[in-house]
């Protein structure tokens, strides 16, 4: 998938933005998203702190308000912190940028769901552990793969059908794996999921450097009112899109077989962007689900942290 991009704000904003990228700071030196929070948090209110990249030693901590960013840059940047066990940190004011894409205007990328405002669309961070993420990875490995034309899938419960869009509910595969057992029940446990579920489909994506997602919605029947997506192995920016009206019609009159052929061509569309770090879930539901494509662009080069 595409790797996001934490780029310094231009000269003169520095103030102006909220995040600040830290390295030498995150779970692969022992120092857990809590605990950071907890030490940044002095400085104001902290809306949450995220994965940066993949390599567990740099994070993102999103302040509420632009000044305590700053507080703590200033206070932190090439010192110990006390509260961290003297570690230092290496900070810069940061904002998160999407890939760029030819003939693209570039979209405001959001760390929290909340922000995009959206309704129906929750993204919950840290939904499962780095161990639980590493054990995941390895049981998926071992399941049988069914080579696409740009990625791998594995299905369980009832098979997707790509050429009609849709799943035989006459061909049960059999009860999910139990290696996912926990996150059902950490779903089923869950306050902030709006209803009670009996979740009966799964498939698994890998997904190659550089490939993304067309804008598309998600079949209706095949996957009914909620759609609930974990990201392991690595972040992603996910964008979402809202054609209006008249500005582009779908090659059927169902709205539940809703890919754009040639996104870029549409010009009457509101865009909205979010990232989504390693174990976080996602999950789609009411407008969300059925009134905004979602998508991952495609790439032929990889970003990285600069």
């Amino acid at each position: 998938m595409v790797m996001p991009r934490f780029v310094r704000p231009k000269e003169g904003d520095s103030e102006s933005s909220p995040d600040l990228y830290v390295a030498n700071c995150g779970p692969a030196v022992g120092l857990q998203f809590d605990t950071i929070a907890s030490a940044f948090s002095s400085f104001g209110e902290v809306k949450g702190v995220y994965a940066a990249d993949e390599s567990g030693a740099r994070v993102i901590v999103s302040f509420l308000e632009p000044a305590s960013a700053h507080s703590a840059f200033i206070a932190l940047n090439d010192r110990p912190c006390p509260h961290l066990g003297g570690r230092s940190l290496h900070i810069r004011h940061s904002i998160l940028q999407p890939p760029s894409s030819r003939g693209m205007a570039s979209v405001p990328v959001s760390l929290n769901a909340s922000d995009l405002n959206i309704p129906g669309l929750y993204l919950f961070h840290d939904f499962i552990s780095a161990v639980e993420e590493e054990q995941l990875l390895q049981a998926v490995d071992t399941g049988s793969w069914i080579s696409l034309s740009k990625r791998r899938v594995q299905h369980y419960g009832y098979k997707f059908c790509y050429d009609t869009r849709n799943v035989d509910t006459k061909q049960h595969l059999g009860a999910l794996p139990s290696f996912v057992s926990f996150i059902l029940e950490r779903i089923s446990l869950s306050p902030d999921i709006p209803e009670k579920l009996d979740l009966d489909q799964l498939t698994v994506n890998e997904y190659p450097p550089g490939v993304g997602l067309s804008p598309h919605i998600d079949t209706h029947s095949a996957f009914e009112g909620l759609i609930f997506s974990l990201s392991l192995a690595g972040p992603c920016i996910m964008e979402f899109r809202r054609y209006t009206a008249g500005s582009w019609a779908p090659k059927t009159a169902s709205i539940s077989d809703t890919e754009v052929e040639n996104p870029n061509s549409c010009s009457e569309v509101s865009r909205k962007a979010i990232y989504l770090p390693p174990r976080s879930m996602l999950l789609l539901s009411g407008e969300a689900r059925c009134a905004w494509h979602h998508y991952i662009p495609h790439h032929k080069v990889s970003f990285m942290i600069r």
